[in-house]
């Protein structure tokens, strides 16, 4: 049987389009070779965050998303039942966010950058010391400049990306894992479904969501697609009190999130989890999908995680983790149909923001797809744009090493 839509992915973003576009009455299938919300989603930190983005397209993206997500969580609680109605929590926390200079040079940047941001509209609140401290008490007395973030938040990622798919599924949308896509289905030009480890899926459209695996499955159907993979690995604690309570990082992360180099970037990001522990990142680096742990990275983000809160030094460290983000050269999401291969859609490359985006940008592409009129100027995420289209296509750095990948979307 021949579906409107195929979604190949099952991460949070590839389950906002399905349920977007199954809630406006199209006939969809979600593909993943492996379990749902088991690649980038599930390797996070469930970040909320518009502290993190300079003005310009995608803190529009973020500022609308920061408004969606709390009737977003009230939709899906009251359709799902809730906690004790069968359905977990997702652990939606609109904590806010403290960002903090720990040194001198850094102070300057910091002030500058929130001072920007408030002229697009971002609650950046430049705050002294005394007041960091009585937001975070056990944070370093030494910090010489502090904003204050109210609109950032935390979400549980596989939770939600679970939500959103359960969702989906009521509105009538079928999610088959452990399906591989290997190709496409043509007429002429034009793309009519996917060859599939399973076999054939016919569709009116395919999207293409499968987050930092995208440029590799876009070569598959047979189109250019400059989303690489970039690496990034967080220390959880072992539970203690909730000493940390907000979403803390250093000023040197936004300059990590934005830069172009391939080389490793540290910054210290810090935050209490619902279960007691501490989630400690963050780097990134383009290593292909090499999927070996560091010790030199790990002793970098805990160095820098102590330098913020200095009681994390007799902390013990339960486990490691890391995961794969969707990186654009432009650093902005791509999301709409291709106009060089008709009945091909996009929903990639949102990098480490894919949690906070993903619902936002599902609804993006399904009002697009139906026709409907877009809550947000829909043109800086297109795919020909001269950063996609125009770009190095070395897209598929580490492409010959995706069947041995642990952590697929």
């Amino acid at each position: 049987m021949t579906v409107d839509v195929v979604v190949v992915g099952a991460g949070i973003v590839g389950a906002a389009s399905a349920r977007a576009l199954a809630r406006r009455g199209l006939r969809v299938t979600v593909l993943d070779r492996r379990a749902a919300a088991s690649g980038t989603t599930a390797h996070g930190e469930g970040n909320l965050l518009v502290s993190d983005k300079g003005p310009g397209p995608e803190l529009v993206l973020a500022q609308h998303a920061a408004a969606r997500w709390p009737s977003l969580v009230a939709e899906l609680a009251d359709e799902l039942g809730g906690p004790g109605g069968g359905f977990p929590p997702i652990e939606y926390d609109p904590k806010g966010g403290l960002v903090a200079a720990t040194t001198v040079e850094g102070a300057g940047p910091l002030r500058e950058f929130a001072a920007r941001q408030r002229g697009a509209g971002v609650d950046a609140r430049e705050v002294d010391v005394a007041v960091a401290l009585d937001l975070e008490p056990e944070l370093n007395p030494g910090i010489t400049a502090a904003v204050w973030y109210p609109e950032d938040a935390q979400v549980q990622p596989v939770a939600a990306a679970e939500a959103l798919l359960a969702s989906a599924r009521r509105a009538g949308a079928t999610v088959r894992t452990g399906v591989d896509v290997v190709g496409a289905l043509r007429d002429g030009d034009r793309i009519v479904g996917v060859r599939t480890t399973a076999g054939d899926v016919p569709a009116g459209a395919v999207v293409l969501a499968a987050g930092p695996w995208s440029g590799v499955v876009a070569e598959r159907l047979g189109v250019v697609l400059p989303v690489r993979p970039r690496r990034g690995m967080v220390l959880v604690t072992t539970r203690m009190p909730h000493v940390v309570r907000h979403k803390v990082y250093d000023g040197d992360y936004v300059g990590a999130t934005q830069s172009g180099d391939a080389a490793l970037r540290t910054s210290s990001v810090v935050e209490s989890t619902a279960a007691g522990t501490v989630l400690i990142g963050s780097s990134r680096e383009q290593v292909g999908f090499d999927d070996r742990l560091r010790a030199v990275v790990l002793r970098e983000m805990a160095a820098r995680a102590i330098r913020l809160f200095p009681f994390l030094a007799a902390a013990s460290a339960m486990r490691t983790y890391l995961g794969f983000r969707p990186y654009v050269p432009d650093h902005l999401p791509i999301v709409g149909p291709d106009p060089r291969t008709p009945g091909l859609w996009v929903a990639t490359g949102h990098e480490g923001a894919g949690i906070g985006l993903g619902p936002v940008s599902g609804e993006l592409l399904a009002d697009l797809f139906t026709g409907a009129a877009p809550a947000v100027d829909p043109a800086p995420f297109r795919v020909d744009r001269p950063a996609v289209v125009g770009a190095d296509h070395g897209a598929h750095h580490g492409a010959d090493q995706t069947e041995t990948i642990a952590e697929a979307s």
